[in-house]
């Protein structure tokens, strides 16, 4: 555990496997592991390891592989994309904590956004980050292709 994040700090990539590995990974934990990640928005999404390699992704990227990671370890997450004029921001619920993990929160004391997990109460609390109104959330599966199916949408 300490070896991985020693690792970390360094400078030098991390994996899928090493993160699989983490046998104490919380949503807290996994958050620390990209304080230093930078953001690069990207049209397609990137590959989990691509992504942990370069170190640097957007929203999208992160959300994806949080939702994937956690839900391995036993977590029920759910990805929540919130739609914004002029802006799309992908988030990771979990619900075991009542909050949803956040990129652009990934270097805060306390990354953890506090949350109903209600599909609107996501998107209003994205939104007011952006200091924009939401006009759309929905929450989002994908299957091993990559391809993205939408569980469920709200309206604002």
């Amino acid at each position: 555990m300490l070896a991985i994040f020693g690792f970390l700090q360094s400078g030098f990539a991390l994996t899928v496997a090493e993160l699989r590995a983490d046998h104490d990974l919380t949503p807290a934990r996994f958050m620390t592991y990209f304080s230093d990640f930078k953001f690069e928005l990207e049209s397609q999404a990137r590959k989990p390891d691509d992504f942990l390699a370069s170190r640097t992704g957007d929203c999208d990227d992160f959300a994806r592989l949080a939702a994937q990671i956690l839900h391995e370890k036993g977590y029920t997450t759910k990805l929540v994309a919130v739609f914004m004029p002029d802006a799309v921001h992908v988030v990771c619920y979990v619900a075991e904590t009542g909050s949803y993990l956040d990129y652009n929160c990934r270097k805060n004391a306390s990354p953890l956004v506090k949350c109903d997990g209600s599909l609107p109460a996501i998107a209003s609390s994205v939104a007011a980050s952006f200091r924009l109104p939401w006009r759309s959330v929905s929450e989002v599966t994908e299957r091993d292709t990559g391809q993205r199916n939408f569980v469920m949408t709200e309206f604002n």
